[in-house]
C-alpha cells in the first residue's frame, strides 16, 4: 500500500473514530462538572484528530477551542486570549532570527568553517562528530528540520565519493552519519528555550503555574541532559564503525571546495550575526543577574525586556537593518515563510490546556491516577512518565502531545503533592527524544528519504537512544528534585 493510501485511510479512520469516542466519553457516567465533561469530550476528539492528522494540527487545536465556545464552556474573548500569549511572540521573533540565518546562508557558512578543521577529518568518528556537533549547536537556534536539510547535501556528497572509491562498509558509515545528524538536531533543540516549540509550550504552562523560566535557567537545566545523551550517541556509533576508514585528503578537498564556493560574507549576514548575539545576550542577561543574586536588576530586566520582547526587538531589527538595494535583511516575503502552523497550534492548544485545568478536568484525572500511584515509587513514576512521552511522540506530534498531556500531568502532580516544575520539565525534554521511526520527527523523515538509512537500522539505533535518553532524563530530574 502506498504512503498516500495509508494517509487517506488514517484520515478516514480519524473522521469516524473522533466523534464516536467523543460521544462515548460524554455519555459515560463520571463525577464531573458539566463543563469539565464537555472539555473531556473535546480533548478526546482532538487527540484522535491529532493522531490521525485529519486536518492540519493547528486547525484541530482551533477546532477544539471553537467547540468550547459554541458549547458554552468559555467566552470567545477568554478562549482566544492565548493567541496573544507572550510565548507566541517569542515564537515569532525566534522564527524570524532562524529565517534570516537560513535565508542568507549563515548556517552553511558556520558548518563548512567548522568541518574544514583538520581535527574533524582524521577519522570516521571525528567526521561524524563534526557533522553532529554542527547539528547539535545549530538546532539550539534554528529549527532542527532546517539544520538537517542544510547538512544533508554535504553528507550525501561525501557518501557518494566513498562509494565511488568502493570503500568497504560505506553503507554502514552512511547510515550512522545520517542518524547522528538527525538525532543530534533533535537533542540539540531541547537544550534552549527557543530550540523547539515544545520547550516554549512547556515554559508557558509552567509560567501559568507561577514558575519563572528564564532562558539561562532552561539552558543550565537542559544542557547536562542533552550533552550526556549526545555523548552516549557518539560512543554507540564509535563502537559500531570501529573498523571503518576514510580517505582524509579526498574528504578534505571536497569540503574545502564547498567552502571556496561560499560568497564573501554579506552585509545581511553581518546584520544577522549582530542581531543574533544581541538577542542571545539579552535573553541570558536576566538569568545572569539572578545567578549573582541581584534580585532588583533581575526583576527590572524581566519586567522591561522579557524573552518575548527581546525576540520581537530582534525580529524588527532584521526588517530595519538594510542589506542591499534598500531592502531589509528580512522582507515582507519572509513573513510568509514562518511556521504559522506551529504558531497557531500553540495558540489553540494552550487555550485548550487552560480549559483542561480551569474546568477541573486535570484535577479529576489527577485524582484517578493518584489513586493507583504511590508517591513512594517516585523513581518508577518519573521514569514511566518520561518513557511514555518518548514512545508516544514516535507516532504523534510532540507539540500536540505536550499540549494535551502537560495540563493533565500538572493535575496528577498536584494530587500527589509533588513538585510540579521538574517532572513537567522532564516530559518536555522527553518530547524531543523520539528516535525510532521516520514519522517521529522531521529530521528522521529527511534522512530516511535519502534512502541510505534502512528502517530496521533506524528502529534498532532509535530504540537504544529512546531508552538511554529516558534513563538520563529520569536521573537528572530526580537529582534536581532533591
Amino acid at each position: 500500500m502506498s504512503i498516500k493510501k495509508i494517509e487517506k485511510l488514517r484520515r478516514e479512520i480519524g473522521l469516524f473514530l473522533a466523534p464516536v469516542l467523543a460521544a462515548l466519553v460524554y455519555i459515560a457516567p463520571m463525577d464531573l462538572p458539566k463543563d469539565a465533561h464537555i472539555v473531556f469530550s473535546i480533548m478526546v476528539f482532538c487527540i484522535v484528530f491529532w493522531l490521525t492528522e485529519v486536518v492540519p494540527l493547528s486547525i484541530t487545536a482551533l477546532l477544539g477551542v471553537t467547540s468550547a465556545v459554541v458549547l458554552g464552556v468559555v467566552s470567545v474573548k477568554e478562549a482566544f486570549l492565548s493567541l496573544g500569549h507572550p510565548v507566541i511572540l517569542l515564537f515569532i521573533g525566534s522564527f524570524l532570527i532562524a529565517q534570516a540565518m537560513t535565508k542568507h546562508g549563515l548556517d552553511k557558512r558556520f558548518a563548512l568553517n567548522l568541518l574544514s578543521k583538520d581535527f574533524f577529518l582524521k577519522s570516521p568518528i571525528r567526521l561524524i562528530a563534526g557533522f553532529s556537533i554542527i547539528a547539535f549547536i545549530l538546532s539550539m537556534w534554528v529549527s532542527n528540520t532546517a539544520t538537517t536539510a542544510m547538512l544533508l547535501p554535504l553528507i550525501l556528497g561525501i557518501i557518494h565519493m566513498l562509494k565511488n572509491k568502493k570503500i568497504v562498509e560505506t553503507g554502514k558509515f552512511a547510515t550512522f552519519v545520517l542518524l547522528a545528524v538527525a538525532y543530534s538536531a533533535s537533542i540539540g533543540g531541547a537544550t534552549t528555550l527557543i530550540g523547539t516549540p515544545t520547550n516554549l509550550i512547556g515554559a508557558g504552562f509552567l509560567k501559568d503555574e507561577g514558575y519563572d523560566v528564564d532562558f539561562l535557567k532552561w539552558f543550565l537545566l537542559a544542557a547536562p541532559i542533552t550533552f550526556l545523551t549526545y555523548v552516549s550517541l557518539l560512543f554507540y556509533i564509535k563502537f559500531h564503525i570501529r573498523n571503518f576508514s576514510i580517505d582524509y585528503e579526498k574528504i578534505k578537498s571536497l569540503i574545502k571546495e564547498e567552502k571556496r564556493k561560499l560568497p564573501k560574507i554579506s552585509i545581511a549576514e553581518r546584520n544577522t550575526i549582530f542581531v543574533f548575539f544581541l538577542a542571545a545576550f539579552l535573553w541570558i542577561l536576566p538569568g545572569l543577574a539572578n545567578l549573582v543574586g541581584n534580585k532588583e536588576l533581575y526583576a527590572f530586566l524581566k519586567a522591561h525586556i522579557p524573552e518575548a520582547v527581546v525576540a520581537l526587538i530582534a525580529g524588527i531589527l532584521l526588517f530595519l537593518l538594510p542589506s542591499r538595494k534598500g531592502e531589509g535583511t528580512l522582507t515582507a516575503k519572509d513573513l510568509k515563510e514562518l511556521d504559522w502552523d506551529t504558531i497557531l497550534l500553540f495558540g489553540g492548544g494552550i487555550a485548550l490546556g487552560k480549559l483542561i485545568i480551569k474546568t477541573g478536568l486535570a484535577e479529576y484525572i489527577g485524582k484517578q491516577v493518584a489513586g493507583v500511584i504511590s508517591p513512594e515509587l517516585l523513581v518508577l513514576f518519573i521514569f514511566v512518565l518520561v518513557i511514555s512521552m518518548v514512545f508516544l511522540t514516535e507516532i504523534s506530534s510532540n507539540t500536540a502531545t505536550v499540549l494535551t498531556f502537560a495540563p493533565i500531568l500538572i493535575g496528577i502532580l498536584k494530587q500527589l503533592n509533588l513538585e510540579i516544575f521538574y517532572p513537567v520539565f522532564g516530559i518536555i525534554i522527553a518530547a524531543s527524544f523520539a528516535f525510532m521511526l521516520p514519522i517521529a520527527t522531521p529530521p528522521n523523515a529527511i534522512i530516511y528519504g535519502s534512502r541510505h538509512v534502512p528502517i530496521g537500522k533506524m528502529v534498532k539505533v532509535g530504540f537504544f537512544m529512546n531508552i538511554i535518553g529516558s534513563v538520563i532524563i529520569t536521573i537528572f530530574i530526580l537529582i534536581y528534585m532533591k
